[in-house]
């Protein structure tokens, strides 16, 4: 894990290991600019990748969104993934490489509020019972994962990619499914030990939080789903900030 500096400071940090989505988008990638799969060829269904690449589902999900969102690639419904081509302009990129100290990730945050805010007051018009069934399997989820003291940042990404979706706005899921599981702050640095509270007991917060936008959702309540999410993100950036005067 990298060693997150209160400076900004950044000679010879650390570097994180790839994600496995990272990892699956780099081999395609690789195909693709080897000419090994060309522009309108059809890429392998998720299970052939799946198996190809000896990863689940959701990270075969997650690399196919991030090749969506640079452009490489579209899906179409029913259909499949095919191959667009390579884009030779320069496009906007966060790497996680570069998430080296505290204030890259706030700044990351800051730019979450702005964009996680207004699409949550979006998804609270918009949604549909098929939005909430997925944000409700997802919360009974990360609780679940919670009470068995496991992982659960990839449960966290999809409950904030799944209130994008309920925008019914493909612009808003692109840019979540770009910055992909690197927004979660918990993937760069241990958050809990930071804010001085037990791991659990900085989970059941994100969960609370996560309740309480999904009930403003639920209710059709603009306002006060983009509140809780605006509250929700500020928690995070607020204890990050206090590491920095400490």
């Amino acid at each position: 894990m990298n060693t997150i500096q209160k400076s900004s400071t950044r000679s010879a940090p650390r570097r994180r290991p790839k994600s496995l989505a990272q990892e699956v988008v780099d081999d395609l990638m690789g195909q693709i600019e080897g000419g090994l799969l060309q522009q309108g060829d059809k890429l392998p269904t998720e299970s052939e990748l799946m198996q190809l690449q000896g990863v689940s589902r959701t990270v075969v999900r997650e690399a196919i969104s991030r090749l969506q969102a640079a452009g490489v690639v579209e899906t179409r419904h029913g259909i499949g993934s095919f191959v667009l081509g390579i884009r030779n302009e320069q496009s906007f990129h966060i790497d996680p490489k570069d998430l080296v100290t505290i204030q890259d990730i706030l700044n990351v945050l800051q730019l979450r509020q702005s964009l996680e805010s207004a699409a949550a007051g979006i998804a609270a018009i918009n949604r549909t019972q098929h939005d909430l069934d997925s944000l409700q399997t997802i919360l009974q989820e990360f609780k679940q994962l919670l009470d068995q003291g496991k992982e659960t940042v990839d449960a966290d990404f999809r409950f904030h990619l799944a209130i994008s979706q309920a925008t019914g706005n493909r612009y808003f899921t692109e840019f979540m499914s770009y910055l992909g599981q690197t927004v979660i702050p918990r993937t760069r640095i241990n958050t809990a030990l930071l804010g001085k509270e037990t791991q659990r007991r900085y989970l059941e917060r994100v969960h609370y939080e996560h309740e309480e936008i999904y009930k403003a959702i639920r209710l059709q309540n603009s306002l006060v789903a983009s509140s809780a999410m605006q509250m929700h993100l500020n928690n995070s950036a607020e204890r990050l900030r206090s590491t920095l005067n400490n």
